[in-house]
């Protein structure tokens, strides 16, 4: 699957300098992105209370609806809406963002999303309670997950710093999450029904089952 990002602010023309300010020694290195099962060690006091990385600034109340296509061709509508709950994952403060997917106004999905973001401005993906619906009632969780629980680990949802050839984990939870993503593009372009895009962040998501 390949997806396009839109920052989401403006700014000021910085003015322009001869050459960059020597470093000072004391910045901290960036923090490497994770990768397949590799285990990741979170720090709660590096995280933020909000997500607000111009790529995907989920303010609550923020909804998104897209139309998409599954793997069968049939057409499918996706509202994404950004809630004012928090879950509390490893002891982090979790942005709940839900998802409902259906065909032909019924039912097919229905799911909570957590996501946190560090200090650097990394948003991280910290699990999922999903629910697949047939005829009304649920027919399957699979590909539920938590940080934390049962050896799954935290994956980056979006890097603070996107560029092109970076590849890093989604999610980890052997056998039922284990989705990967990479960066594609700074400038790429788009148009959809709201209009057309330019300068966006394309990514490409790969599951477990895909090649390489």
């Amino acid at each position: 699957m390949v997806l396009a990002f839109a920052a989401a602010c403006g700014g000021q023309e910085s003015p322009a300098t001869d050459k960059p300010a020597p470093p000072t020694g004391t910045e901290a290195a960036p923090r490497e992105l994770p990768q397949g099962g590799e285990p990741v060690t979170l720090d709660p006091a590096d995280f933020t209370n909000q997500v607000d990385n111009p790529y995907w600034p989920m303010a609550p109340g923020s909804r998104w609806v897209y139309r998409e296509s599954d793997a069968e061709g049939a057409k499918l509508r996706v509202e994404v809406t950004v809630t004012s709950k928090k879950k509390m994952i490893m002891g982090i403060d979790a942005l709940v963002v839900h998802d409902v997917v259906s065909e032909d106004g019924q039912l097919v999905e229905d799911t909570d999303d957590w996501y946190a973001q560090d200090s650097d401005g990394n948003v991280w993906y910290l699990g999922e309670d999903t629910k697949e619906y047939e005829h009304g009632k649920v027919k399957s969780t699979e590909g539920s997950w938590e940080a934390g629980v049962d050896g799954a680990q935290a994956g980056i949802i979006l890097p603070a710093d996107p560029m092109p050839g970076m590849k890093y984990r989604q999610e980890y939870y052997e056998g039922e999450a284990e989705d990967a993503g990479e960066i594609l593009s700074l400038d790429a372009k788009a148009t959809v029904p709201y209009g057309a895009f330019d300068h966006l962040l394309q990514t490409k998501d790969r599951r477990r089952s895909s090649p390489t």
